[in-house]
């Protein structure tokens, strides 16, 4: 699981790091919430927490059963908090948890000029930047980006996953 504040290089990590497995399958949280139709709330918003529970178990469930052909590579915004119904729904024992976490200047950034996304709310992501930021994490799933490209970063998670070291619970 690539996971992370909006504007963390999520997407481009997660395409990098499936393209290292074979066989494998990307599930992208983000089109689970792009189902949403009327009545949908801003995800971000505390009103939003059964919404976004379903919409997770759903994505889980679509990684858990891909799981059982190929590896899976989960991308979207999960935060700690949401691991255990993610394993729940996925019907998994575990998964490989790695946060990208950059500067909120950088995410800010991203989001600013990012082309081709439907999310561009600077507020909302700085709203998720310090969610993540004060979660309760153990330091080695967190993945500093330090100018790093996003395959440079696919490839430390690789070899982060294949040595157990970000594997929860």
């Amino acid at each position: 699981m690539v996971t992370g504040p909006p504007g963390a290089g999520k997407s481009a990590i997660a395409d990098r790091l499936v393209q290292l497995l074979h066989p494998s399958a990307l599930v992208s949280g983000d089109d689970f919430f792009g189902f949403l139709r009327n009545g949908a709330v801003a995800p971000w918003l505390d009103e939003a927490h059964a919404q976004n529970t379903a919409v997770v178990q759903a994505a889980a469930a679509a990684t858990g059963r891909l799981s059982r052909h190929c590896h899976v590579v989960y991308d979207g915004v999960v935060g700690p908090w949401f691991l255990p119904d993610f394993l729940l729904a996925a019907s998994l024992t575990h998964v490989h948890y790695a946060m990208v976490l950059p500067p909120l200047e950088v995410c800010l950034e991203r989001v600013r000029t990012r082309q081709e996304h439907g999310f561009t709310d600077s507020r909302a992501a700085e709203h998720m930047w310090w969610e993540m930021r004060r979660a309760d994490l153990a330091p080695r799933h967190l993945i500093s980006d330090q100018g790093q490209s996003p395959t440079e970063i696919a490839l430390r998670i690789a070899h982060l996953v294949e040595d157990g070291a970000i594997r929860h619970p």
